[in-house]
């Protein structure tokens, strides 16, 4: 699936500058990378607001169409009003098919709803972590990384090691193998049912 989204070029800078945009419905960005001088782009808010709904959005190579070219970038950062919907800033990385590059990718979390730990110890799933930044080339970037609950037990764990990831994608975890998902204990469960007199 190949995400498109609007840009123009921008030559004024500077925070009145910014704000006049905002006022006119348009938001800051930048694009950097790529062995190229960063450029100052502008694109519309309503566009990039919708876009930035998507999650795919966030974790996807994207075709930028510049002043009627096309660049693939990958969103670094978005920055938000503290209060309104509003999208005050964005960053853009240039990438290339030869090039790997770091992205944060979502954790979808699937059949808790029959894992063991769950559905006959009566558990709960805790997911410290909700993504995973992983290092890959452009075009094996994930849209997202499946973890399977459905052989967890109470008090077991999956960690980033445990993860089926997609060829040639690897998670940057700094040395370490962070837990991804638990299954909690819910302490006095079955003491309480034991002291409930039957109807």
């Amino acid at each position: 699936m190949t995400i498109k989204f609007n840009a123009k070029s921008r030559d004024v800078q500077g925070s009145s500058a910014s704000r006049r945009l905002r006022r006119a419905g348009s938001v800051p960005a930048i694009v950097f990378g790529g062995g190229a001088a960063p450029q100052q782009v502008e694109v519309d808010h309503n566009e990039i607001y919708h876009a930035l709904r998507n999650e795919a959005f966030h974790s996807s190579v994207l075709s930028m169409v510049l002043d009627g070219a096309i660049q693939s970038v990958i969103l670094k950062d978005t920055q938000w009003h503290p209060y309104k919907q509003q999208v005050l800033h964005l960053d853009f990385q240039r990438v290339d098919a030869t090039h790997k590059i770091h992205v944060k990718v979502p954790l979808h979390f699937i059949n808790a709803d029959i894992a063991p730990g769950v559905k006959l110890e009566g558990g709960m799933v805790s997911h410290p972590y909700t993504e995973l930044t992983v290092e890959c080339l452009p075009g094996a970037l994930p849209e997202f990384i499946e973890v399977d609950l459905k052989d967890l037990k109470s008090g077991s764990s999956i960690h980033v090691s445990s993860l089926n990831l997609p060829e040639g994608v690897k998670a940057l975890t700094h040395g370490e193998d962070p837990v991804v998902a638990t299954i909690l204990a819910v302490r006095g469960g079955d003491e309480a049912a034991e002291e409930t007199p039957a109807a």
